[in-house]
């Protein structure tokens, strides 16, 4: 699903990833963790083509991003790679449903199916009673289940989720651990997840230690 090769990034001076090689196979849930500054969330926006390589190459379900240009890209991403982030990145004037919607309307599908999916996966994730508040009227467990439905609307092969658990309580934290477990059942998901998290990090099929820029283990 993802081979990484050589990534080496960049910012001014400062060398964030120095030579990284990552792997990923179909269907797996992998965790890279590692120190604040190791280069976790710049290789997780790299996988995600949300940032580009200085050097290295990138492929993602066999599609090469140096062969893309930025609106193949944006269209790439939009349709094949879900992000879940820490703090939810939703909309505060939409509502829940409308916030699910909008990476589907972006990619111009038939908004009549989008509404009956949208409410179809908060159904799902037990949030039907919570489909017209905006997110200041939600709890943070409610929004990050949110912010999922919204990584799964387009039917993504990918997940990439960038500290999920961070911003929650013990007891939020325990279910979406497990949502994204189920997740992976039940749509064939593959999931690379950037955590602090121990607890996460131990229940992913693999962990992906990274320091200084480098895997130290894989």
């Amino acid at each position: 699903m993802i081979q990484a090769k050589n990534i080496h990034k960049s910012f001014g001076e400062l060398e964030v990833l120095k030579g990284v090689d990552l792997n990923v196979t179909k269907g797996e849930i992998v965790s890279i963790v590692g120190p604040s500054g190791a280069g976790k969330t710049t290789l997780l926006q790299i996988l995600g083509t949300l940032d580009k390589p200085n050097n290295g190459d990138v492929l993602v379900d066999s599609i090469d991003f140096s062969k893309l240009g930025e609106k193949q890209l944006a269209a790439f991403r939009n349709k094949h790679i879900g992000f879940i982030f820490q703090f939810h990145q939703l909309l505060p004037e939409f509502t829940a449903l409308e916030n699910v919607m909008i990476p589907a309307l972006i990619a111009r599908k038939d908004v009549k199916k989008t509404t009956a999916k949208a409410k179809e996966l908060l159904d799902y994730l037990q949030l039907t009673d919570r489909m017209e508040h905006k997110p200041s009227e939600l709890s943070g467990g409610e929004k990050q289940r949110v912010a999922v439905a919204r990584a799964l609307i387009n039917d993504p092969a990918l997940i990439l989720a960038d500290e999920p658990s961070g911003s929650l309580d013990s007891k939020n934290r325990d279910e979406l651990h497990k949502l994204l477990f189920d997740l992976r059942e039940k749509f064939g998901l593959t999931i690379v997840i950037v955590t602090h998290d121990k607890e996460l990090a131990a229940l992913s099929d693999r962990v992906i230690e990274m320091k200084d820029g480098k895997i130290i283990q894989n």
